[in-house]
């Protein structure tokens, strides 16, 4: 591991969106502290640390706090600004890599999650824009991979980071609803890729059980559901 400040990161092993900055400070092999929050509290570090949103991951580097997953992931590629890079040098390609982990967050995460408080025809219908997210995903897999293994060509890239973290939750909700999100014969070039992803240095020791986070998945939706 590289020598560095002192690096510390304020998260949970439940969360993708905490996975990312972890999956970019291991492909820039730089070494951290890991701190696990307590699912249903706020620590007063994190509190202190990201005091706008509450929320995790928070990046503290030689003390100053950074905030949302993203912003951290790219806050790391510049930092750490040495081979491999996460963020294409290209203008247009920077932007067209955002824009499609955007599309993740809005397009897949965001009725991924409220599938879980829902019921009936309401949650049909929030599963149903999340396959058509990973529609839209396989064919930006497609165009932006130039025939290569990830979304950023030969290295795992920012859509990499920002899709690939949510592996383990379409498997429990694979599991969960009876359905394949991703599979060979719907979506080949995902499905390629979630192997290879899955099996990359960077990422293999991170991906979270999926029989223990099945279980955590049913406690979250247990309380979801009692907030409706």
């Amino acid at each position: 591991m590289a020598k560095d400040e002192d690096v510390k990161l304020v998260g949970s092993w439940t969360s993708p969106f905490v996975m990312r900055p972890r999956i970019a400070l291991n492909i820039k092999s730089v070494h951290y502290d890991f701190i696990q929050e307590t699912f249903g509290s706020k620590s007063p570090l994190l509190l202190q640390s990201n005091p706008v949103h509450k929320k995790i991951p928070v990046l503290i580097h030689a003390g100053k706090p950074i905030a949302e997953s993203s912003i951290i992931v790219e806050y790391i590629d510049e930092f750490w600004s040495s081979a491999p890079s996460i963020l294409p040098s290209d203008p247009y390609d920077r932007a067209l890599a955002r824009f499609w982990a955007s599309v993740v967050d809005q397009k897949f995460f965001t009725p991924m999650k409220a599938s879980m408080g829902a019921e009936g025809e309401a949650k049909n219908g929030l599963m149903n824009q999340a396959v058509e997210a990973i529609g839209l995903l396989e064919e930006a897999f497609g165009t932006l991979s130039r025939g290569k293994a990830f979304f950023g060509g030969d290295h795992i890239g920012f859509v990499d980071i920002a899709f690939g973290s949510f592996l383990g939750w379409i498997r429990v909700a694979e599991i969960s609803n009876g359905m394949k999100f991703i599979d060979a014969a719907k979506t080949p070039g995902l499905d390629g890729w979630a192997q290879r992803f899955s099996a990359h240095d960077a990422v293999k020791d991170l991906l979270p059980d999926t029989a223990k986070l099945l279980e955590f998945s049913k406690l979250l939706a247990a309380k979801l559901k009692e907030k409706h």
